[in-house]
């Protein structure tokens, strides 16, 4: 099973850098500063999946693929002004990432936007998952990679982004992997900490995300992250439309040393040892990687 998963997560990634330039752009200019040697030697602290909040999907549908390769569900969290819901899920092995998967509470947007969603989303007529074989990881990959309903209208699109910009990004997004996440702690000295990587990324031109400050940090202090702003890129909608909108992006996360840990010395530290879990306060902020306020601070 674990080769699976780890397939699976490889094809994800795949996909994922194929899409969003700035993770290549990234790595290619860590190699060439000599913080690492190769795109294996960076840790992937998380990956993260956004859901609409419907009968037959949402979390409970997409959590089953995860749960079937041994994920096991952690904390929930909750954003109240965003009307979210998220869980966030440990893996059945250290080398392998978190998953963070959030849902759009539907039922709390207007009559308007949820009947513009259930046009969509009404077209799933039973659970998805049942109809994929979880122990191939090329089934997997087809369905993390399909379209579970037709291509939105622009006019559709344009109407839930005033409302809410999750939604808008999950009507044409769909399941596409939303960022993966860069282990800022584990990379050598001088690169090590959010304030020096973000300080690194700005140095060779990455937009980073600026709501509630670059650095996005837990009230224990002990979860530090920020991310890139999402590229913009040209889809083509329903009707032939074509429209700029926010793809995916990139995330940085260092998480320091428990107290009871302090003492030990980077050699002997594994990941046991360091904050785990995840800060709602901290990913109330990386959600807008894909928001307007702060996609139009990237230049072109």
């Amino acid at each position: 099973m674990k080769a699976v998963t780890e397939l699976v997560l490889d094809k994800l990634m795949q996909r994922y850098m194929e899409r969003v330039p700035d993770v290549q752009g990234i790595l290619n200019a860590m190699i060439a500063e000599g913080i690492i040697t190769n795109a294996s030697d960076v840790e992937n602290d998380h990956i993260a999946f956004r859901t609409m909040g419907v009968p037959l999907l949402g979390i409970q549908s997409l959590e089953k693929i995860f749960g079937h390769f041994g994920y096991q569900r952690r904390d929930y969290y909750y954003f109240e002004k965003k009307k979210l819901d998220a869980y966030w899920y440990a893996p059945p092995h250290p080398s392998m990432p978190r998953i963070f998967i959030s849902e759009l509470r539907v039922r709390e947007l207007s009559t308007e936007a949820q009947s513009i969603i259930h046009s969509y989303t009404d077209e799933v007529t039973s659970d998805p998952i049942a109809d994929i074989d979880l122990n191939t990881a090329t089934d997997v990959d087809a369905f993390l990679h399909k379209p579970l309903w037709r291509l939105p209208k622009l006019a559709d699109y344009l109407r839930l982004q005033a409302e809410s910009e999750y939604a808008a990004w999950v009507i044409y997004n769909r399941y596409y992997l939303n960022h993966y996440t860069i282990s800022v702690h584990n990379l050598p000295e001088g690169y090590n900490t959010i304030a020096q990587f973000n300080a690194f990324l700005k140095a060779k031109g990455f937009t980073l995300n600026k709501a509630g400050g670059e650095m996005k940090i837990s009230k224990d202090g002990l979860l530090i992250q920020s991310s890139t702003v999402a590229e913009m890129l040209d889809a083509t909608f329903a009707d032939g439309d074509v429209h700029s909108i926010s793809g995916s992006y990139v995330e940085f996360a260092e998480r320091r040393l428990k107290p009871e840990y302090a003492h030990l010395t980077n050699g002997t530290v594994k990941r046991e040892h360091r904050r785990d879990a995840f800060e709602a306060g901290n990913a109330d902020k990386i959600f807008e990687s894909t928001y307007s306020e702060q996609t139009s601070l990237r230049a072109g």
